[in-house]
C-alpha cells in the first residue's frame, strides 16, 4: 500500500507544472502562451463579487487577454529578477481595453513579463501584437443568452477561425464547470506552435456554461 502511495503521489507531482519563482533567468524560456479569458464566464465566478469595472454592463468584453507567459517544455519561469524598470499607471492603464483592467496588467508584468527579458512597453506591445495575431471567433459575441456546450466546440472555432493553428497548439480550460479560458501556444515570434505536454490539458466538458455578452 506504502509503495503504491508513493507512486501515486510520484507521478502526480510529475504531472504538475513547476515554477521556481524568482529564481528563473529572465529572458530564458521555449515558447509562450496566450491566455485568453472569455470575460462574462470570469464575471459569473469572480468579477461580480469583486465588482469589477471589467464586469459592468455595456462593456462589451469578449476574450480578453489574461496574458502572454513565457513557458518551459515542461514548467515556466515567474517573478524574474530583472533590471527592467516597472511599468508606470499610465502604462498599465492603457492596457486595459484587451486586459479588462489595468490591475490585471500589473499583475501580468509582475509574474510573467519580467521573465521575457523586455522593458514593460516591449512586452505589451508584444502581448497586444500577440492578441491581434489570433482571430476571436465572431459568433460567441452573438449569443443572447447563457448556453451549455461542449468545450470542444470552442476549440473547434478558434481552429475554424485560425487556419494556421492546429489542435496541439490550442487548449480550452474549463472551472466550475464553466469554460474559462482559450491557451494558445506561439512560439517567440508569434508563430503557433505545439503546445508542452503540461499545457495540453483540454476540458472533457459536454456541457460548460457560457455566458452571453453583457
Amino acid at each position: 500500500m506504502r509503495k503504491l502511495f508513493a507512486g501515486l503521489m510520484a507521478a502526480l507531482i510529475a504531472a504538475a507544472p513547476v515554477a521556481q519563482a524568482g529564481n528563473d533567468k529572465a529572458g530564458v524560456f521555449d515558447y509562450y502562451v496566450l491566455s485568453l479569458s472569455w470575460s462574462p464566464n470570469w464575471c459569473l465566478a469572480e468579477g461580480d463579487s469583486r465588482k469589477s469595472e471589467q464586469c459592468e454592463t455595456g462593456n462589451g468584453h469578449g476574450w480578453i487577454m489574461h496574458g502572454l507567459w513565457p513557458q518551459f517544455h515542461r514548467g515556466y519561469p515567474a517573478f524574474c529578477q530583472t533590471a527592467e524598470r516597472p511599468p508606470s499607471r499610465g502604462m498599465t492603464a492603457k492596457m486595459a481595453d484587451v486586459m479588462g483592467t489595468a490591475g490585471l496588467a500589473w499583475h501580468q508584468w509582475k509574474k510573467h513579463g519580467t521573465c521575457t527579458g523586455l522593458s514593460a512597453a516591449a512586452y505589451y506591445q508584444l502581448s497586444r501584437d500577440a492578441y491581434a495575431r489570433v482571430v476571436r471567433p465572431a459568433i460567441f459575441r452573438k449569443l443572447e443568452r447563457k448556453v451549455l456546450l461542449p468545450a470542444s466546440v470552442v476549440e473547434d472555432a478558434f481552429l475554424e477561425s485560425n487556419p494556421g493553428m492546429s489542435a496541439d497548439g490550442i487548449t480550452i480550460t474549463c472551472r466550475n464547470k464553466q469554460i474559462q479560458e482559450a491557451r494558445i501556444c506561439l512560439s517567440k515570434s508569434l508563430a503557433p506552435v505545439p503546445c508542452g505536454q503540461d499545457v495540453v490539458r483540454d476540458c472533457t466538458l459536454k456541457k460548460a456554461v457560457f455566458a452571453p455578452l453583457r
